[in-house]
Order: structure tokens, then sequence, then C-alpha cells
């Protein structure tokens, strides 16, 4: 039940992913190189933002005051933002900024809500169904701004609503946080993790010294898992998603034929894709080695960038091959999500919970302004190139060092 004020939350969060964009470029006059500046500052402010959210609620074992402070801040920017003095380009994006600096507050205690209140064994089931609910959530926000942008051509004051329903559901969101969430009573399951992660190396390492002593060849590996190696593939992943979606609802604008309300359709076929993965993952994350298999659905997502580049490149149905090839995106992003999540909790120790989100806003702020850069000095297609090599980049380092 505590998971239902993250349902509003992304509901709000799922609308203003296609809304911002537009809104910016559309109704502010914004030019594709301001959204992306306006999203990689946003991102940036975020990474120190993020790590000290994680930190303080470590330091403090209040998760919930967190959760609450992200919900609260977004329904009284959001609400801010449809004032008058707010439609000044350069007042929005420093409201957007700020915003998203609050936002992230949630991210860190929710993290450990998960990691806290299960055994390890169920983390990826738990950390999945989160993420199923919440994407439809996020969904039902698309479907909205679907609609609303189909009218909103013929209405322009709808897209100032807009701004008001997404407070309106932060609001609910934080109602419902305050109503349900609880704060774990003990802290330890990510102590016993790491203490189990030691014991285990050092059993692999006794039982590797009494086969040698016995003349008998080696089984097993005591390579140990490198943090460096899972960071780097993280802000790699990050990167190359960010600069393939930031651009993304304006070329899909421009394949729309100017028809906003497409945009949001192939977003949510994006999430259908996602919530199918986070579901699938959920069935068999008993069954699954997250460690091998974590490094396929990354190359996985640098082939479908390759195959999307070569179909539009055809001209082969661009249109119709774009939103089936987001929704394997979507798959594959969900499957390579919940195990890099799960594998980096393992990793992370205790008062660092923010580091996760700070690694994933590295390569997000980066991507952020690179991927309009590199759309308006070299059009969309040289930019989703870069895209996949940037994925295909991640998965060899992660191969490399497992």
């Amino acid at each position: 039940m505590w998971r239902l004020g993250f349902f509003f939350h992304d509901m709000a969060f799922g609308l203003l992913t296609v809304f911002i964009p537009l809104y910016v470029t559309v109704f502010l006059g914004g030019s594709l190189l301001v959204l992306g500046i306006m999203t990689s500052i946003a991102i940036f402010c975020s990474i120190p933002a993020s790590y000290l959210w994680g930190y303080l609620c470590d330091k403090t074992r209040h998760y919930k005051a967190f959760i609450l402070l992200s919900f609260s801040s977004s329904a009284v920017i959001l609400f801010v933002m449809t004032l008058s003095f707010a439609q000044n380009l350069v007042i929005f994006v420093v409201l957007y900024i700020i915003m998203q600096m609050l936002h992230v507050a949630h991210e860190s205690p929710k993290n450990v809500l998960i990691t806290e209140h299960y055994s390890r064994k169920d983390w990826e089931k738990s950390f999945a169904f989160y993420e199923a609910i919440t994407e439809i959530g996020f969904i039902i926000g698309l479907t909205v701004g679907l609609f609303l942008f189909a009218t909103a051509i013929s209405f322009p004051i709808l897209s100032t609503y807009a701004l008001y329903f997404c407070s309106l559901l932060s609001v609910i969101s934080f109602i419902l946080a305050l109503a349900l969430i609880a704060d774990p009573m003990m802290i330890f399951e990510r102590r016993l993790v790491h203490i189990e992660r030691k014991l285990d190396y050092t059993n692999r390492g006794l039982e590797a010294s009494a086969r040698l002593m016995d003349g008998l060849p080696l089984r097993g590996s005591l390579k140990k898992d490198s943090f460096l190696g899972f960071a780097l593939a993280i802000v790699l992943f990050s990167l190359a998603t960010s600069i393939f979606f930031t651009p993304l609802p304006i070329y899909l604008r421009q394949i729309f034929d100017g028809q906003q309300q497409y945009v949001y359709l192939a977003y949510i076929l994006n999430s259908v894709g996602a919530t199918a993965g986070y579901f699938l993952i959920r069935q068999r994350a008993e069954s699954i080695n997250i460690k091998k298999q974590m490094p396929r659905f990354i190359l996985l997502r640098s082939l479908l960038v390759f195959a999307l580049v070569a179909f539009i490149s055809l001209a082969f149905a661009p249109t119709f091959i774009t939103c089936l090839f987001l929704v394997c995106l979507g798959f594959a992003y969900a499957m390579y999500y919940i195990m890099m999540l799960s594998l980096s909790m393992e990793l992370i120790p205790e008062g660092k919970a923010g580091l996760f989100d700070g690694m994933v806003g590295l390569g997000a702020g980066i991507g952020a302004f690179l991927g309009p850069f590199l759309a308006t000095n070299l059009n969309y297609l040289p930019t989703f190139v870069i895209t996949a090599v940037l994925f295909l980049a991640a998965f060899i380092f992660l191969k490399i060092n497992r």
C-alpha cells in the first residue's frame, strides 16, 4: 500500500516528461538547444542533491520525511509555474531546476525502503513490482497528456491546466505518503548483504587454497565484483539513454507532422514495453542470473538503436518502426534497470545511498546537453548512432570488469 503515493507521483511526471519539452519549445519559444541546456543544468544540480539526500536519510534514518519533501516541493513549484510571471522562459527554467533538485529527494529513501523491508532474495521482485506499479501510473499520465495536447493546439489555455493537474497529483501523493509510509523499525539488511559478500569471498579463498595445497586445479573465480566497473557502465548507459531521449520528443513531433499528441502515444508504447519487462523479471527473478543477463540487455539496447537507424535510413515506415522499437527499448531498459539497481544496492555501503542516483545523473546530465547539441549540428540519425555506440561501450566495459 505504501507504493500508492508513488503511483500518483509518477502519473504527474509521466505527463511532464513529454509536456515540459513541448511546452518550452512550442509555448515558451525556446529552442532545442535551450531545452538541452535547461535539462542538463537541472540534472547536474541534482547530482550533489541526490548524494546529499541519500546521506541525510541514512544518517537520520528518517526516510519518510525526504519523500514528503520531494512530493510537497513538486506540488508547490508546479503551482507556481502556472502563475503569469513564470511564463517567462528564464524564470520557468529556474523553477524547473529547483524542482528537480528537490524532486530527487525521494529516490534514495525509496530504494532504502525496499532493501530494508525485504530480504536480499526478494529485492529484484520488490524493485520490479514497485517499478511496474509506478510505470502504470506513468502511462496514465502520458495518456492524459495525449488527450490534453490533442486539444491544447486549439485551446492553449489547457497547457496551463496541465501544470495545475500535476500539482494536484503531487498533493495527493503527499497525503498518501504521509498516511501510508512508515520508516523501517530496524536497519540491517544491507549490512547483512555486505557481510555475506565478504564471508563468501573469504570462503572461496580458503577453498581455493585448500585445493592448491592438495594439488587440485582451481574451481570458480576469486575475482571481486568491481564497483568501478559497474559505476562506469551505469554512467555510460545513462549517457546513451539521455542523448537518445532528450531530443526524442522533438524528433517524434517532426515524423508525426507536428501532431504533439502522437509524441505521447510513442512514449506510452515505450512505457508499455518497460511495464512488461518489470512484470517479467518479477516472475522470473529467482531463476535469472543477473550478473550474466544484465550485459545482454545493454547489448540488446545497442542493437535495437542500430536497427532503428537502419530502418529509418531506408525510409521504411519510420513512424511505425520507431514506435515498435520504442516498445522493445522500454522492455530492455526495464530488465537492465532492476538488475543494475539490485547489484548497486549490494555494492553501495550504508550512508551513500544517493551514489547510484548521482552516477545516473552524471551520465544523464552530460547526455541532456549533448543530445540536443548533436541533433542540432549533426541531425537525429547520427545522434542515434552515437547512442548505439555508447550502449555497446557500456556492454564491453561491463564484460571486461566482471
